[in-house]
C-alpha cells in the first residue's frame, strides 16, 4: 500500500506544479525582484499545501479551489485575478476528479472499498461493501436488480 500512496502523492505533486506553472508568470510584475521571488515561493507553497491536504484528507476539504485562490490572490494584480481563478479552478478540479477516482477504487482509507450506491441526498454511501460484492448490507438489494437487468 505504500507504493500506491507514493504514487498518489506524486500525482498530487504534479497537479500542484501544473497549477503553479500556469500562474507563476502572472504574479505582480511591478514588485521588486526580491519581493517577486518571495511571492513565487509563497504561491508554490500554497499550491503544494493545498494538494497535500487534498491527498491526505479528501473527505473534509470542502472547497479546495476557493481556499487556494483566497490564499494566493494577494500576489496577483487585480487585472490578472480572473485568469488566476480560472487556472486554479481547472487545476484543482482535475486533482479532485483524480482523488475521487482513487477513492472509488479504494485507494484511500487503507485500501477499503466503498459501497457503490448513493444516498437519498445524492452523496456516495460511506459504508464498506460485503465481501466480494459492490454494495453494503443496506444496499445489497441493488446488486440483485443489477443482475436481473
Amino acid at each position: 500500500m505504500d507504493e500506491l500512496s507514493a504514487q498518489i502523492r506524486n500525482c498530487m505533486y504534479q497537479y500542484s506544479r501544473a497549477i503553479y506553472r500556469t500562474i507563476k508568470d502572472l504574479i505582480d510584475p511591478y514588485a521588486d525582484p526580491d519581493e517577486q521571488l518571495e511571492y513565487r515561493r509563497a504561491v508554490l507553497e500554497a499550491c503544494e499545501d493545498t494538494m497535500e491536504r487534498l491527498a491526505t484528507d479528501p473527505h473534509y476539504f470542502a472547497n479546495p479551489d476557493k481556499t487556494l485562490f483566497q490564499d494566493i490572490r494577494r500576489y496577483f494584480p487585480i487585472t490578472q485575478q480572473a485568469q488566476v481563478a480560472w487556472a486554479v479552478q481547472e487545476g484543482v478540479g482535475a486533482a479532485v476528479a483524480f482523488v475521487q477516482t482513487q477513492i472509488e477504487a479504494g485507494a484511500f482509507d487503507g485500501g477499503v472499498a466503498r459501497c457503490r450506491a448513493t444516498t437519498r441526498k445524492g452523496k456516495p454511501c460511506q459504508r464498506t461493501p460485503l465481501p466480494e460484492r459492490d454494495y453494503c448490507p443496506s444496499h445489497q438489494h441493488l446488486e440483485h436488480s443489477k443482475v436481473a437487468a
